[in-house]
């Protein structure tokens, strides 16, 4: 079981498609997406070892036998997808963004490889907790790969938007995760210190509540999410080819 960001019913994922998990870090939609469908998913990544943490994860998954679904990683940079034009039916981008310089690059890399009426979903840390995140630490943003700029969701769905496509649901997800991450930003440790108890307390139960997924817990992030929920996930349709930003 794992963290996922972008909801596949909003999606509207199906079966005998063809999906790219785009910045696909350690294959948490890529594994999902092949779990519940008859799918052909594909996850990208820079870093050769979250490929790797997706490939062994994957073992525990996988249908050899099944012919009518597959999953394929490989390392490839989001500004330059070595696929051709319109060859996916959706596209995942889940808190990829937020780490690239020129992200309206991979926007229009978006737009280019997902045919003409497919969906991409989008999401980026929400604003204000990230804001958060950003006074209390700079070790937080400052790290190597970290996060260098926090979105405005209305300013980036213009962007997407003006490249071609047209935004037609949108949620917030993972409240339950901010206290943590401002526990852990307002108590920094550099990278090999150990944390404090309070942080590893909450880090734990966030793992109790992934494994275990009670309704209280379930309900309570759906009622938290609209107000200080993490992530902002949008989901956009491709109208025309990409339009110069």
């Amino acid at each position: 079981m794992s963290l996922q960001t972008v909801d596949f019913d909003r999606l509207r994922l199906n079966d005998s498609e063809r999906i790219l998990d785009l910045g696909c870090g350690e294959g948490r939609h890529a594994i999902s997406a092949y779990m519940v469908n008859h799918l052909d998913a594909v996850g990208v990544d820079l870093s050769a070892d979250d490929l790797k943490t997706t490939r062994e994860r994957f073992g525990e998954f996988v249908e050899p036998e099944n012919e009518n679904k597959s999953l394929v990683i490989s390392v490839a940079n989001a500004e330059k997808l070595p696929f051709s034009d319109e060859s996916f039916d959706k596209v995942i981008c889940s808190e990829v963004m937020e780490h690239i310089p020129e992200y309206r690059t991979v926007i229009g890399e978006i737009n280019r490889v997902l045919k003409t009426g497919g969906i991409a979903a989008i999401s980026v840390p929400r604003y204000f907790p990230e804001w958060v995140c950003w006074q209390l630490s700079d070790g937080y943003h400052e790290v190597e790969g970290g996060h260098i700029r926090i979105f405005k969701a209305n300013e980036l769905r213009e962007d997407v938007e003006s490249a071609g496509f047209i935004c037609y649901d949108r949620h917030h997800a993972h409240s339950l995760h901010v206290p943590y991450w401002w526990l852990k930003c307002l108590f920094w440790r550099p990278e090999g210190e150990p944390n404090v108890a309070i942080v590893d307390w909450y880090h734990r139960f966030l793992t109790w509540d992934l494994m275990k997924q009670p309704v209280i817990t379930r309900l309570l992030d759906w009622l938290l999410n609209p107000i200080m929920g993490k992530s902002v996930v949008m989901y956009f349709v491709k109208l025309s080819k990409r339009a110069e930003l």
